[in-house]
């Protein structure tokens, strides 16, 4: 039967809490103060510590210090402000979880009932451990250079708390495949683990697919909704390119983080929601806060735990590692035995992978069509070509170019950048929608005349919307 103590000065607190966990199967041990605790803790070490951060003689965290397996207890702080910035600061020396006072009692009862236990969870990185040793891999992630063992120590670490964790990255590195790996590590794998992409959804759209919406609401809205902090009720949520939500969707996102509520669109009712968040970017945090389009009291609250993940460039062998399992799997599906000629394995360690892992996927595959038998290095397709103005984010301009010109090359540049995402693309510039819009027709109209404009680059303007990616 597992086993919980519960310590807080207050005994009202201590009673009712007791009878909760004692309704979920536990065993109860109770303390009103630091010593009294750490004389419980050498008597039964318990599965679960439900602590106050403020006792009479100090403060609940340093139990954390005083327990005798760490890994085998799972600690949580109760904090009876409504700021949890100490609560936070105790996830990172190694509570796994905080509670608000007055204690709801539902999060509790989710505690309580989240499985496996930490000493499972503990087995179950030790078995990741030894795959990794056996085939290179750990979760949903290959490698095994020291960037990726530094990687996969800090996965294992955070997996089992609930802290909040910021995953930063060039695109393409496996933040999402990251984001998994801690899900199916942590106390939460059996629930749903939802990701979304703050910047593919329309601003209009992004709030109600993350906390819903209520029949009525808006135009279209013919029935309720429900978004994915009810959806994912237990689970994860992993918020990818979280810089890209809109301002006003940062307030409630900061909501949700603060008091474990949200508001569904077109309703005031609180809905109670139990989820982890991990958010991911792949700009610099501090950049968009500098721009102002990064709220600072957000980011801080994300950062609980940040990890950045390594561009591939850095990761030594793993290259040719990833480069063999992409062609195992190509094999496997289609049931053919290619392999990669020394001539192409060298030419993988010459390319600067500025697309990470992704590109390299996408190298390995256009290189195995191409290929008979043996895929060679004169086989594999022109990827490292230098790129174009638009794809490598520099465009120059020679000093006397009309102003006209300058708009329209760094216009377009701009809107290649963002994928033709046109309300991207407007935001960056500082611009209104409409007024990209206009611009485009007029560089359509001026290439019909023969101007300079690349007639290609503007197909999709006579449509009147914006074209989707």
């Amino acid at each position: 039967m597992p086993h919980a103590l519960i310590v807080d000065d207050e005994p009202d607190v201590v009673s009712w809490m007791a009878e909760v966990v004692k309704a979920e199967g536990y065993t109860v041990a109770t303390a009103d103060s630091l010593r009294s605790a750490r004389s419980q803790l050498v008597r039964q070490a318990p599965d679960v510590l439900l602590t106050d951060l403020q006792l009479p003689d100090g403060r609940g965290t340093d139990l954390v210090h005083d327990l005798e397996a760490p890994g085998q207890t799972e600690v949580v702080v109760i904090t009876g402000h409504a700021s949890v910035d100490s609560a936070v600061e105790a996830v990172r020396i190694g509570a796994t979880d905080y509670l608000v006072k007055p204690v709801d009692v539902e999060r509790l009862l989710a505690i309580l009932r989240r499985q496996p236990r930490p000493a499972e969870l503990k087995n179950e990185i030790g078995e990741l451990r030894d795959e990794l040793r056996r085939v290179g891999r750990f979760g949903h992630l290959f490698g095994e250079s020291p960037s990726m063992q530094a990687l996969y120590d800090k996965l294992a670490r955070v997996a089992p708390t609930s802290a909040t964790v910021l995953l930063t990255g060039e695109s393409g590195t496996g933040k999402e495949l990251a984001a998994r790996t801690i899900h199916d590590l942590s106390r939460r794998k059996r629930f749903p683990f939802l990701a979304i992409n703050c910047g593919a959804i329309s601003p209009n759209l992004i709030e109600s697919e993350l906390f819903g919406h209520e029949k009525g609401s808006f135009t279209g809205a013919d029935r309720q909704h429900r978004g994915f902090f009810e959806q994912a009720k237990g689970g994860t949520i992993f918020l990818d390119e979280v810089t890209e939500m809109p301002l006003d969707l940062q307030v409630k996102l900061l909501r949700v983080l603060e008091t474990g509520t949200f508001v569904r669109v077109g309703t005031t009712e609180p809905v109670a929601t139990d989820v982890r968040i991990i958010a991911a970017t792949n700009r610099s945090p501090e950049k968009a806060q500098a721009e102002g389009k990064f709220r600072d009291d957000l980011y801080h609250r994300l950062n609980v735990f940040p990890i950045h993940m390594p561009p591939l460039r850095e990761r030594g062998t793993d290259i040719e590692m990833l480069a063999q399992q992409f062609l195992r799997e190509l094999n496997h599906a289609e049931g053919t035995g290619k392999t990669f000629s020394p001539e192409a394995l060298a030419k993988l360690y010459e390319m600067n992978w500025p697309g990470n892992v992704r590109e390299l996927k996408n190298y390995v595959q256009r290189a195995y069509i191409l290929a008979d038998d043996v895929v060679e290095g004169a086989q594999a397709p022109e990827a490292a070509a230098p790129p174009s103005e638009e794809q490598s984010g520099l465009v120059v301009i020679r000093v006397g170019t009309p102003l006209a010109e300058v708009e329209r090359r760094v216009t377009m540049a701009t809107l290649e950048q963002c994928g033709h995402v046109k309300r991207t693309a407007a935001r960056v510039l500082g611009i209104s929608l409409k007024t990209l819009y206009n611009r485009l027709d007029a560089y359509a109209a001026n290439a019909k005349l023969g101007g300079e404009g690349d007639g290609d680059e503007h197909e999709d303007v006579k449509s009147g919307e914006p074209a989707h990616h």
